[in-house]
């Protein structure tokens, strides 16, 4: 018999500092660019964000959501047989952070692997997750997790920190009934690897005092990505995912895209002839929190009641180089 992969409980923290849009209008003040925040404001409809103690690390972020969708689900951390872990902002470049999570969160009998796919993380761990628990009858519980905190990779005078906000999501998965998981579909671009993305620490440039000055140890906006790879691409994502795995927009209760843009998730909703009303958003809140926004959204959706047992789920994600990812589930 197949084994098919239920999302069984799902959690996501936020820190408590709240950041609002004033707080950064008169940090650009100072810096001579006053207009900074209204525009993006405007653009995006981020109002504000919250930030992590500064002695955080992302594993830090990632344990009180990984805790509260364990407890959920009612399961210790030594029930875990699998950490998935997605993010772009890591503790280390190596070790994984999924491994130092594991040993936070006294995970000591799961395996781990992180996933660094930016947005396109979360739903890109989901269909691992399925996939693993499919062929492999020893896995039966695996926690599923986005983490962001790019903003303290980030110069603090750079325009773009207006869109970071910490924050983590977690998905408790299991084998069970169908239909559950339903499908995936992806798609990438490494022509615009340049355009987005932190440029010195690796094997192409390892760290220098040179770099740091510089600050190519920071992530940078290089090129702004041309507004039709997440208004094109979404779409795109979505009709393929429905017809390859025969449903209707109409069928669709919740679609969680990638939160970054409310205008954005709006359009591409109007696009594919989504309710807006279906397409739950949480940046306005939140702000842009990376690998970490569909979870967010998601456990954000089915706590206010906007996702109910038996519910048909699309989850859209669009990461930079570009990565993008979808998937379709049915709730338990």
């Amino acid at each position: 018999m197949t084994r098919i992969a239920n999302i069984i409980s799902t959690g996501h923290y936020v820190p408590e500092r709240l950041i609002s849009n004033a707080d950064l209008k008169a940090r650009f003040t100072d810096l001579g660019m006053p207009e900074v925040v209204d525009k993006l404001e405007a653009s995006s409809g981020i109002l504000q964000r919250y930030y992590a103690p500064d002695d955080w690390a992302t594993s830090d972020l990632a344990l009180p959501a990984a805790r509260e969708a364990l407890e959920r689900a009612g399961r210790k951390p030594e029930d875990v047989d699998l950490i998935i872990l997605g993010t772009d902002s890591p503790d280390y470049i190596t070790p994984a952070t999924s491994v130092v999570l594991q040993d936070k969160l006294g995970a000591k009998n799961a395996g781990t692997f992180d996933v660094v796919c930016a947005c396109a993380s979360f739903p890109t761990s989901i269909a691992n997750a399925a996939g693993l628990i499919a062929t492999n009858p020893a896995i039966n519980t695996v926690l599923v997790i986005g983490v962001y905190m790019m903003r303290k990779l980030a110069d603090p005078k750079d325009p773009m920190v207006f869109f970071y906000g910490d924050g983590a999501g977690a998905a408790v998965v299991e084998p069970g009934d169908e239909p559950g998981f339903i499908g995936t579909s992806m798609r990438a671009d490494g022509a615009y690897s340049g355009h987005w993305g932190i440029y010195a620490g690796g094997t192409k440039e390892p760290a220098t005092v040179e770099a740091v000055e510089a600050g190519r140890t920071n992530v940078r906006l290089v090129h702004r990505y041309p507004p039709e790879i997440n208004e094109e691409g979404w779409a795109i994502l979505f009709h393929k995912l429905a017809e390859e795995n025969d449903f209707t927009v109409d069928d669709v209760d919740q679609v969680i895209f990638t939160q970054v843009n409310k205008y954005t998730v709006e359009h591409v909703s109007d696009a594919i002839g989504l309710p807006r009303e279906k397409a739950h958003t949480v940046m306005e809140t939140y702000g842009y929190t990376g690998s970490a926004c569909i979870p967010m959204a998601f456990d954000d959706a089915i706590q206010k009641g906007k996702i109910h047992s038996g519910d048909l789920v699309v989850m859209i994600g669009s990461g930079v180089g570009y990565n993008q990812a979808a998937v379709a589930l049915r709730m338990r």
